[in-house]
């Protein structure tokens, strides 16, 4: 496993970060067990960076997380969100940071965080999203930042909204985050356009979300493929999206079939390497519900970078579909 540095003066973790999202139940239904197993797996395989939020289970995957790493003698990194108090997802630009991030929630919040992953101190606390009416007065960063100071946490960062990721890029230039979170994919490129620029200009931590798009990218799904309604892919990829998505994925198989090195690398390895390409990147998230995927994921790590050639080739695929979320 190869470790980069989270943010200019954070820790170094690895390569591929376990995602809990899928252990807390959002991707329909999840056995304690398979998730435990998936965890122990990821971390004899290298893994030393976890990503979890409250709203994976409401508390349940940090929980879950915390009861594994008290048997565990690694130093293990966790990265938890606080979401916003009750409104719209992700915030309207009508939202008052004081009604969704106020200094109230925000230190209750934390207190639960460190609760459910029995710490004395978070590593990192990102906010689960933003929004860019709030640049100017970012005051729920300025509360984490006394937080900080007072001990009960680490590193800051933001996870970004899906619809605007760049408006975080003011936030890396006033110095407000450590970390940000985005997704960047093989669909999903536009990071590099200027907020991965700006990160590597501000030393901010960059973790990357969604690299297999929500699992289209590993390649396993037909075009008919329906998701139960308990797995909030059954949403995502409402409507045509999923015939749509598979037509793009076989493209990106060509090209990998093209370069003769469909031998060497799965579309889930190819896809993770895609997203560790930028030097910007410090981590890249895999959701992992059971032992074998916490194998294969932890396995691409140790695979060759892609070939220069082939990385560009891909760049062709990147996709101006918009947001898809529920109902939309």
């Amino acid at each position: 496993m190869q470790h980069r540095r989270l943010s200019g003066h954070g820790p170094h973790v690895s390569e591929i970060g376990f995602g809990g999202w899928a252990i807390g139940g959002g991707w329909g239904e999840q056995d304690d067990a398979d998730s435990i197993a998936a965890l122990h797996a990821a971390l004899d395989g290298g893994v030393n960076f976890i990503d979890t939020a409250e709203g994976y289970g409401e508390g349940r995957s940090e929980q879950i997380i915390a009861e594994v790493l008290k048997d565990r003698s690694e130093d293990v990194f966790v990265a938890t969100k606080t979401p916003p108090d009750d409104g719209p997802w992700p915030p309207s630009p009508h939202c008052r940071w004081q009604d969704r991030y106020s200094a109230a929630y925000l230190r209750a919040n934390v207190e639960q965080r460190l609760q459910n992953l029995n710490a004395d101190r978070l590593d990192l606390l990102q906010l689960h999203t933003w929004t860019r009416a709030w640049n100017d007065d970012p005051q729920p960063l300025l509360v984490l930042r006394q937080m900080r100071e007072e001990g009960k946490i680490n590193l800051i960062g933001v996870s970004t909204p899906e619809h605007d990721q760049a408006c975080v890029i003011q936030l890396m230039r006033d110095g407000l985050v450590d970390v940000v979170q985005i997704i960047y994919n093989l669909f999903h490129q536009e990071p590099a356009a200027q907020l991965l620029p700006v990160a590597a200009e501000t030393g901010t931590g960059v973790i990357v979300r969604v690299a297999l798009d929500e699992g289209a990218l590993t390649g396993k799904y037909s075009p008919e493929h329906r998701f139960p309604e308990s797995d909030f892919r059954s949403q995502y990829f409402a409507g045509d999206r999923m015939a749509r998505t598979v037509d793009r994925v076989e493209a990106i198989r060509a090209d990998l079939d093209e370069f003769g090195l469909a031998e060497q690398y799965s579309l889930a390895d190819l896809s993770l390497k895609f997203a560790l390409s930028p030097p910007e990147v410090s981590t890249v998230i895999a959701g992992m519900r059971n032992e074998s995927q916490a194998k294969m994921n932890t396995r691409t790590a140790r695979l060759k970078d892609l070939p220069d050639e082939l990385t560009k080739r891909l760049h062709r695929h990147n996709w101006l579909r918009g947001v898809w979320y529920s109902g939309k």
